[in-house]
């Protein structure tokens, strides 16, 4: 995550974005949200600093979401460009049985330097199956944040939509 700009930095950015122009024939590209604050003339007040980014969310709360994951990395992964290094099929188990066999193989998975895997889910009778319901809120809670980078479903060849690819975050050296 990109840390926001000290009152310093916008004001040296700002002098620095005036004096660029576009080139001829091109237009000046509208500002984007959570973009650097438009630059003002020299005559002026300086803009005051920006103080939405202040604040981190508290730590305390659980996620409700897991963030998908790149891209890049999720094509990486169903090309085999990037190893799966270990395969979970949770087929025919309960809930609870699901929930713990899961947290298990991915704190192992996680421990061995594992960076992504692949877990089975099944898409259920209709295509509306439990465990595939379940499991991303599993994969979202605060014990597994350590854990967990993101998820996304599997390509075609490795389960499709009765499967997850699970990426995993990197193990702090220590």
């Amino acid at each position: 995550m990109k840390r926001p700009l000290r009152p310093d930095e916008v004001k040296i950015w700002g002098m620095v974005a005036a004096t660029v122009h576009p080139m001829p024939g091109r237009r000046i590209p509208k500002a984007e949200a959570g973009a650097a604050p438009p630059v003002t003339p020299a005559h002026l007040p300086p803009p005051k600093p920006v103080t939405a980014f202040a604040k981190p969310p508290p730590k305390s709360k659980p996620r409700k979401e897991l963030e998908g994951i790149e891209p890049n990395r999720r094509h990486r992964i169903a090309k085999a460009r990037e190893e799966i290094g270990g395969r979970l099929d949770l087929h025919g188990l309960d809930q609870e049985r699901a929930k713990a066999v899961l947290e298990g193989f991915l704190q192992r998975a996680w421990n061995d330097g594992t960076r992504a895997v692949l877990v089975i889910t099944g898409k259920g009778v209709q295509g509306d199956g439990v465990l595939k319901r379940r499991a991303p809120e599993w994969l979202a809670a605060p014990q597994l944040a350590h854990i967990v980078a993101g998820i996304s479903d599997a390509a075609r060849h490795h389960g499709g939509a009765g499967a997850l690819y699970v990426a995993l975050k990197k193990k702090a050296r220590g």
